[in-house]
């Protein structure tokens, strides 16, 4: 994750991994409602470059799933992007007509969701939903498109897949559903996966599996991918950079390792510490974060984190931090670090 300028960067397929495939920059999303504005997001900034796999972490309702929607435009009403930008190969998808985003969504960027009930069609055979799609973007013919369906949920490891291809989705078990959604999110080959949580209602066992095979997938295919969770144990299985979210904020940005050996955001810190701790086959002690996540229409003045952090200074209580650089490709928004940082 790396800090932002505003050009735009000329693509080719060739230098994909050398360049920023996705730049959002000053995102703000916001939804009116009867009791005043949610701040969703709040001048979001990050990058992902082609090939790279990136963790956005945070708990329920920082703005994680507002954050993929808004990358594809599909932000419900009455929700809307108050300001920003996100540029897709240097285009600015929030300025771009309708009919060029049809064109990206599914073929170049693709999305899975948490709950795959919500996404498919029940009383669509699910090798129909992923046909059309191929004929849709691809232009394939119906009996080419039927051929490389097939092909795609044996390659997501669904069994006979020839014949479970004309079933419905409530005749597959829920791990089998997300198979059969990330069949259809890498049909079109997209060049950027975003994935809202898509192992969390999975039991472990089922969980690792699907892990194995989105990293089987993104390294035989060279795919980007931004994975949302509120799980660090699931980033650390998979990504290499992680965005720390709060309250509608990026609080710390960090490679994998860096995140995991020296947090330096009080949250990443009560994040890492409420991970179950298992020792010599018995249960550590339990840590938590106190207190609640802050109401999105009113949010403190300062730092959003300061009323649960045992570490606030008398700036947090009045001041929001900026991201700063604290060591190479290390960021966080925090007076504390700052302060310890002698930035």
């Amino acid at each position: 994750v790396r800090l932002l300028s505003m050009e735009t960067i000329p693509y080719s397929k060739g230098s994909l991994m050398e360049l920023d495939l996705l730049r959002v920059r000053d995102l703000a999303v916001v939804f009116p409602t009867a009791d005043g504005i949610v701040r969703a997001v709040n001048s979001l900034s990050f990058s992902i470059r082609g090939g790279e796999t990136v963790g956005l972490v945070g708990e329920s309702g920082c703005g994680k799933s507002v954050t993929a929607l808004s990358i594809l435009g599909l932000v419900p009403p009455p929700g809307r992007i108050l300001g920003g930008e996100v540029r897709f190969r240097g285009m600015d998808l929030l300025r771009a007509r309708s009919h060029e985003l049809q064109r990206i969504r599914g073929a170049k960027i693709a999305m899975i969701f948490q709950d795959p009930m919500s996404s498919l069609n029940p009383v669509m055979p699910v090798g129909k939903q992923i046909s059309e799609a191929l004929e849709a973007h691809l232009g394939f013919s119906r009996a080419r498109a039927q051929e490389r369906t097939v092909e795609l949920l044996s390659s997501v490891g669904i069994p006979d897949a020839r014949e479970r291809a004309s079933s419905l989705p409530h005749e597959f078990s829920g791990g089998m559903r997300q198979r059969v959604m990330i069949a259809m999110a890498l049909s079109c080959r997209p060049d950027l996966l975003l994935a809202d949580e898509p192992t969390t209602a999975l039991d472990m066992t089922v969980q690792a599996e699907i892990l194995d095979l989105v990293r089987d997938l993104r390294d035989e295919q060279g795919l980007a991918i931004l994975w949302i969770t509120h799980d660090l144990s699931v980033i650390a299985e998979l990504a290499e950079s992680v965005l720390v979210m709060y309250a509608g904020y990026i609080v710390e940005e960090a490679p994998i390792d860096a995140l995991f050996t020296n947090p330096q955001h009080p949250y990443t810190s009560g994040l890492l510490e409420s991970l179950p701790n298992l020792e010599n086959g018995e249960e550590g002690e339990l840590h938590y974060i106190p207190g609640s996540p802050p109401d999105p229409i009113h949010l403190p003045p300062g730092c959003p984190f300061h009323p649960r952090c045992q570490h606030a200074l008398g700036r947090c209580r009045q001041e929001n931090p900026r991201l700063q650089t604290i060591a190479p490709g290390q960021r966080v928004a925090c007076w504390v670090a700052a302060q310890e940082a002698h930035l």
